[in-house]
């Protein structure tokens, strides 16, 4: 009688061989799995299985008609995703089925995607074999073996499993019948399919209102009035809690030559002592911001290099965490991992003092009531090979370590000083900033982007900042060698980048800054840390969004989808937050999955509804008027006008009658050209800035400066080399 064997089911192929390299007994490899004398391991490649289109429901279905929304399955069908998935599903349902298979350990990725997936692959395999579940959150040998000794009864996920198959569900019917209503009603408009989804198009929506708010805004001039003392030291000029002089800006002038060469009194010297906490360890959103904010990484390029670390490297823990706390059972593992940082030159210092310590600072580092799937990103403790790290891999391990080190250390303590002082009853502020104790601001060298790390900005007009203040007392005699005034104009909102909008996702919209908050808006956020990266993509890919340099902003395809939506509740951050609390309560065993999707289903049949309701007049898009047409304008009267594609001369009439021919693309090497852009060249000649966001015909990102040349075409004009013109290719 053959000999009982266990299956194993990985995720991907490389989980697989690790599991196999870490398990007793040696295993031959037989392409679709690795076979030993105790286990059999195979291995999924992602997703093998996806819910089904609605044709495969209904043969009509192929037809989009708005008639036969919203197409509610009474079941949802499974279906392998293509010709390579089957193949790899059927040799594993092959294996389900062994008869010396007597149990299966579910070792896909310990989360929720990683559930969905081991749950399909069952679930369509036919059978009913005892299923448990290996849960780990780092693939050192000794994680992996350490987990297989504590393996979870299948059961206990189930609450995991039913959240994660609401989630796919709630996905299709919402992406399903919006996108077929949104498509029937609006595709003349929008240009081919509208997609729309669950968390695409609230994350849309604030960037589109964001697009609004700048392009409605009005700059207003104001006046910065700087003063310089003797003995040495600058002041800014302030009324109440405003520095800055709006309206009647020729006070900004008064106030200079009032207050210049002129004595005054230090009002008042205030000194306080202020102290800073180390930032709370990683999850995976706080590492895809600071990524962003520090290296300029798209939140893709930060998950791919965070996940080949913990796959490949075995140097840091499961990355796609949503929790910034460690849990009590790590306690034993953090000097260990502390140690292999400190033959690394860069975290020597910080390893040593994290080492010397009797006793670590464990309050705010370990919370078991916080940590739910997995823990805070963390190095392992094993050694760490960093010369083998790819480029990007060794920053992001960067990150990650100097965080885990920093976390032990003591608050960074500083000195502020407040002066203000008096001349001809006008007020100037300084303020003073002076380090007593880097503390964990040590561990990082204190570089001038340490702020940026601990996610703080500064004002820009807070020029009243000097590090070192010459000694200064109450009541003391100074005289102003000189004030000036600087032209000023308020600025309107930034747009988004990367680190913003993962910040705006994951509070639902709602500006919050203070982590410790932040961390309670978590399960009402926008999508979940393994999904907002991909979710940004697929705004891209669709041409809803796109890169200018550092930020994102919507396209005017974009733009025309939230219009068409224009309040409705898929488009409010809040409300898919909502749903997104609501799946955080089923997987803790607290929500119910029925009334989950009947609450989705009445979300849908109201959103088809609302769209075959919209008036067509209303979806055409708004196209703008850019002036007289510097060809013709002068004799004709011609403008220039926005179409679906360019920006043209009304001269045009069809390809047999072009008139004066005059046009600006849309699209120029991958880059859209706004009206404002297109204004400017019209107007100028020339973009005021040097633009990011190009492409090359080799996908190579580029910035340069567009310029009209003397035949009306536009060209690059690159900053490096002012001098070299390139023809600007449409699109």
């Amino acid at each position: 009688m053959s000999r009982v064997k266990t299956l194993v089911v990985a995720e991907k192929p490389s989980v697989a061989r690790d599991l196999a390299d870490a398990l007793p007994g040696s295993f031959t490899n037989e392409e679709t799995h690795y076979e030993g004398d105790e286990y059999v391991v195979t291995f999924a490649v992602g997703h093998l299985v996806q819910l089904v289109d609605p044709e495969v429901y209904d043969e009509k279905l192929k037809k989009w008609r708005m008639a036969d929304l919203p197409i509610v399955p009474e079941e949802f069908k499974l279906a392998p995703r293509d010709a390579k998935a089957k193949k790899q599903l059927k040799a594993i349902h092959k294996l389900m089925k062994r008869e010396d298979v007597d149990r299966i350990i579910n070792a896909c990725d310990a989360g929720r995607e990683g559930e969905l997936i081991f749950a399909y692959i069952y679930e369509t395999a036919g059978i009913d074999k005892p299923v448990q579940r290996l849960w780990v959150s780092s693939m050192t040998k000794q994680a992996i073996r350490e987990g297989f000794e504590r393996l979870r009864p299948g059961e206990e996920l189930q609450p995991l499993e039913a959240a994660a198959r609401s989630r796919s569900e709630a996905d299709w019917l919402i992406g399903m019948n919006a996108t077929r209503a949104a498509t029937i009603r609006g595709r003349a408009w929008v240009g081919g399919v509208v997609s729309l989804g669950r968390v695409q198009t609230p994350t849309l929506a604030m960037m589109v209102k964001r697009e609004r708010e700048i392009q409605a805004f009005t700059p207003e001039p104001y006046r910065l009035v700087r003063a310089r003392f003797d003995p040495r030291y600058e002041g800014m000029w302030f009324e109440g809690d405003e520095s800055r002089i709006f309206g009647d800006l020729a006070r900004a002038e008064q106030i200079v030559d009032k207050v210049t060469g002129k004595d005054g009194t230090v009002e008042k010297m205030e000194q306080k002592e202020q102290s800073e906490r180390p930032p709370l360890l990683y999850d995976l959103t706080s590492l895809q911001r600071d990524a962003n904010r520090r290296f300029g990484f798209s939140a893709r390029r930060t998950l791919q290099a965070a996940q080949s670390l913990y796959e490949d490297k075995k140097a840091i823990t499961y990355p796609r965490t949503s929790s910034r706390y460690l849990s009590g059972d790590l306690v034993p593992q953090l000097k260990p991992t502390a140690e292999t940082l400190l033959p690394i030159g860069d975290y020597a210092a910080g390893a040593r003092y994290v080492l010397g310590l009797d006793q670590l600072p464990l309050q705010r580092v370990v919370n078991d009531a916080r940590v739910d799937d997995h823990h805070a990103i963390i190095p392992t403790d094993v050694e760490h090979e960093v010369d083998r790290y790819s480029p990007d891999e060794r920053r992001i391990f960067d990150l990650v370590a100097r965080r885990f080190l920093a976390v032990f250390h003591p608050a960074a303590r500083y000195q502020r000083t407040e002066v203000v002082t008096l001349v001809e009853e006008e007020r100037f502020r300084t303020r003073g900033k002076i380090t007593l104790e880097p503390g964990w601001r040590g561990v990082y060298g204190l570089e001038s982007d340490l702020d940026k790390q601990a996610g703080k900005t500064a004002d820009e007009d807070a020029g009243d900042e000097s590090p070192e203040l010459p000694k200064l007392e109450q009541g003391q005699s100074v005289k102003c060698v000189k004030a000036e005034f600087e032209d000023k104009q308020t600025k309107p909102p930034p747009r988004y980048t990367e680190a913003t909008l993962l910040s705006a996702m994951e509070t639902a919209g709602k500006r919050i800054d203070d982590e410790e908050l932040r961390e309670a808006m978590k399960d009402s956020g926008l999508g979940t840390p393994a999904t907002r990266a991909e979710t940004i993509e697929v705004l891209i890919r669709r041409e809803y969004i796109e890169r200018a340099g550092k930020e994102l902003q919507p396209t005017p395809k974009g733009l025309q989808v939230i219009t068409m939506l224009e309040e409705h509740p898929l488009t409010s951050p809040e409300l898919t937050g909502d749903w997104e609390k609501r799946l955080s309560d089923i997987e803790h065993g607290s929500g119910d999955r029925k009334e989950f999707i009947k609450g989705i289903v009445d979300l849908t049949t109201q959103t088809v509804e609302q769209i075959a309701a919209l008036d067509k007049e209303k979806l055409r898009p708004e196209r703008v008027e850019l002036g007289p047409c510097p060809r013709c304008g002068a004799e004709t009267g011609e403008i220039i006008k926005e179409n679906s594609r360019a920006y043209g001369c009304t001269s045009w009439k069809s390809r047999e009658e072009p008139g004066c021919g005059y046009v600006i693309w849309k699209r120029v090497a991958g880059r859209t050209i706004t009206p404002e852009v297109a204004r400017q060249l019209i107007e100028n000649g020339r973009t005021n800035e040097v633009l990011s966001g190009f492409r090359s015909k080799a996908g190579k990102p580029f910035r340069a400066r567009l310029v009209l040349n003397d035949e009306g075409k536009v060209e690059f004009d690159f900053p490096a080399r002012a001098q070299t013109k390139e023809p600007a290719v449409a699109e």
